[in-house]
């Protein structure tokens, strides 16, 4: 019989340690934080309103010319109107613009908040070393790990779903903004810096416009995994096409499964291909987009 690893530390005091650490955050702490992220719960449910209000056909002919826009080809665009029509076609279409409402909301919250983080990991090496263990903990992390301190904050609803997709979803974008700006010509800052730019002047000018089909790529990610994150969000309450996933295991219901599943794929295949096409085309063409 294999010996056991000895007991060096009682880890059900440690355990218990954080548990009461956490329980006193929240009855000390849990209203006024509810307050603080009051005003995102109303973003994201303006947005889903909005979405669920907009005729279906709106949405539609908004997308494929998004797509458009982005590819400069008309058949990714009916390719687009085609998934969104078998969306409409399968009745889940109200379940599709909430997810797509979360994936929105949380996709530019994380952002606007991982693009100035590897702006700033790009200027310090010590910045960056503490940061990188950071985002490999987020990246790792089981996705289940990320639910329990926020249900323990704020209970089930949007704001926990919300703010769990955010930290699951923010790492690439932090990691491709730093990656991005660090792998800038030297040889061009430098000619930028005998003109006499300062550090900001060269940030937006040169840096920025040249990091900006890797933060594209970063921006991607960052949709494609805050997308991936919508099936465990609804176990708290997110709802949208990831809920209709959860009752079709729960009642074993295979079609309801599988046509919110298919409307997942739908939207990962249409936000993934405007992403990527206009990330290709700001690689060719950086000097127009910038």
């Amino acid at each position: 019989m294999a010996e056991n690893f000895p007991e060096l530390t009682d880890t059900r005091a440690l355990r218990s340690a954080v548990d009461n650490g956490f329980n006193w955050v929240v009855s000390n702490y849990g209203e006024a934080l509810e307050v603080a992220f009051l005003p995102m719960l109303r973003i994201l449910s303006g947005m889903e309103q909005f979405l669920q209000w907009l005729p279906w056909y709106i949405v539609l002919i908004g997308l494929c010319a998004l797509t458009y826009l982005a590819t400069r080809n008309w058949k990714p665009a009916v390719s687009v109107a085609f998934m969104m029509f078998l969306v409409g076609l399968t009745g889940i279409w109200d379940a599709a613009m909430a997810t797509i409402a979360l994936m929105l909301v949380a996709t530019l919250l994380a952002v606007l908040l991982g693009i100035p983080i590897g702006v700033t990991m790009s200027r310090s090496d010590r910045m960056q070393s503490i940061a990188l263990p950071v985002l490999d903990i987020m990246q790792t992390m089981p996705i289940f790990v990320y639910l329990i301190p926020f249900v323990m904050l704020f209970g089930p609803g949007k704001i926990p779903a919300l703010l769990a997709t955010i930290v699951f979803a923010i790492p690439p974008v932090i990691r491709l903004t730093n990656l991005g700006i660090r792998q800038v010509d030297a040889d061009v800052i430098e000619a930028v810096t005998s003109f006499g730019a300062t550090p900001r002047q060269r940030l937006f000018t040169a840096q920025m416009p040249l990091a900006m089909p890797t933060i594209m790529a970063g921006i991607n990610q960052t949709t494609m995994m805050a997308l991936s994150m919508v099936v465990i969000a609804s176990m708290i309450g997110a709802g949208g096409l990831g809920y209709q996933v959860l009752q079709g295991i729960q009642r074993l219901e295979v079609s309801r499964g599988l046509f919110a599943g298919l409307g997942i794929v739908f939207l990962a295949i249409i936000f993934d291909r405007i992403a990527q096409a206009y990330g290709r085309r700001m690689q060719q063409h950086p000097h127009v987009e910038s």
